[in-house]
């Protein structure tokens, strides 16, 4: 089976969305399909190439098996509404032409976010007259008004009706969550053509191992208990809460040996540094994003790992990718992150749930396992045979069937007719 997978996040960049689709992907050529990826010029989340690549109208490599073509888009940073929309339009249009080189496919996926990408596969899948399947990551464009980027309007509702079209006209719809799933079953969507696929971890990347000592020392944390933040620094993240509780610890006698380190950019990380600055902070590291290969160095130096999203009723359905990173390595989590992936960490044992927003519980929390080192070791250990139950492997061959009763019902379809 040919798999055309249109994403425009991709290795080298290492968001989530980049190393699901890389890693989901990779599984398929190991189990002998042909894999295409139409993606565009590595520059999340900063708006800048990365080194060795140009924006051009068409580059191809290989990457691990799998053929990557890119195409050229307009490149923004991950900021400012109106330039990034630009940017996901341009990759859009110029995805839907670029398919049309890619010969002999069976079925094309399009991945959410953002959304845009989803409506090139519609359009892919209609013009080659092949099955559109499509991996629902956010319900978007409702998390623009969750994150307070766009308020309710006819733009929004313009959007809305093209997200339920796209529910509608996909062959099978890929969930990464259960609420997802829930969601669109209340808004009509045929339930039975949803399949929930969830987030993972790769344990053969993400493992335990002992703090990286050359990096600890490099960045001053010998002798610190550190609570760490790896990933976006976005408007979903609401990330001046832990600067607020890095303030709150500065002050405790308990909490001076506390350090914070968020490592990764995003449209907030200027004000972050600057709310930082004010607040006349010297418990707070930040790092800029690294190459995937070193970020098990960085989640190595973390006693704990931090996962927050602002407070709202759409953030109950997610589950960051992220916690499932943590349990591989062995890290306890504080999760500031209500609803279904709060439940995982509690059924699993992984780590400490405190509700969104809440400098309070996020002190209060943090220094439960500060001080009690038999609690902090059980969740350490907790956390990678958690993770084999969400193993990537396993939830690609899951996608792959997905995948493939598409292309087997299509193939009946045009048999009948």
């Amino acid at each position: 089976m040919h798999i055309l997978f249109l994403s425009d996040n991709f290795p080298p960049e290492v968001n989530a969305p980049a190393s699901r689709t890389h890693e989901h992907c990779r599984a398929w050529v190991r189990a002998g399909h042909q894999v295409t990826v139409l993606t565009c010029a590595p520059n999340f989340p900063q708006g800048k190439l990365f080194d060795g690549y140009r924006n051009a109208l068409w580059q191809e490599e290989r990457i691990d098996g799998i053929r990557v073509v890119r195409v050229w888009s307009y490149i923004s940073a991950n900021e400012g509404l109106g330039r990034r929309v630009l940017d996901y339009m341009s990759y859009m249009v110029t995805a839907t032409l670029g398919s049309l080189f890619v010969r002999q496919v069976d079925v094309v996926v399009g991945s959410s976010p953002q959304f845009f990408a989803a409506v090139a596969g519609w359009a892919v899948g209609a013009c080659k007259r092949v099955p559109f399947v499509f991996e629902l990551r956010d319900i978007w464009p409702e998390s623009i008004k969750a994150v307070g980027a766009m308020k309710d309007s006819w733009i929004i509702r313009a959007l809305e009706a093209l997200e339920l079209f796209l529910y509608r006209r996909a062959a099978r719809i890929i969930s990464v969550t259960h609420s997802f799933r829930r969601t669109l079953a209340g808004r009509g969507i045929d339930a039975g053509k949803i399949d929930v696929v969830t987030n993972g971890v790769d344990t053969a990347q993400y493992s335990p191992r002992p703090k990286d000592r050359e990096l600890e020392r490099d960045l001053g944390l010998e002798g610190c208990f550190v609570a760490g933040y790896i990933g976006t620094h976005g408007m979903a993240h609401g990330l001046e809460t832990l600067l607020h509780a890095a303030q709150r610890l500065q002050q405790r006698a308990d909490g001076r040996d506390v350090r914070f380190l968020l490592l990764g950019d995003g449209a907030c990380k200027s004000d972050l540094k600057s709310l930082a600055a004010g607040l006349h902070l010297t418990n707070v590291a930040f790092a800029d994003t690294v190459a995937k290969s070193q970020v098990p160095r960085w989640w190595s130096l973390l006693d704990v790992s931090i996962i927050h999203l602002r407070r709202t009723e759409l953030f109950k359905t997610v589950i960051p990718s992220k916690l499932f990173e943590c349990m591989g390595m062995g890290i306890p989590v504080l999760h500031g992150v209500a609803g279904e992936s709060a439940e995982i960490v509690q059924r699993e044992d992984v780590g400490r749930t405190f509700e969104p927003e809440s400098v309070d519980q996020l002190v209060q929390s943090l220094m439960m396992l500060h001080d009690d080192q038999a609690l902090l070791a059980r969740l350490r250990a907790n956390g990678p045979s958690a993770a084999a139950r969400y193993d990537r492997s396993a939830l690609a061959a899951s996608m792959l069937s997905s995948l493939e009763q598409a292309a087997a019902a299509h193939a009946r379809r045009r048999e009948a007719a």
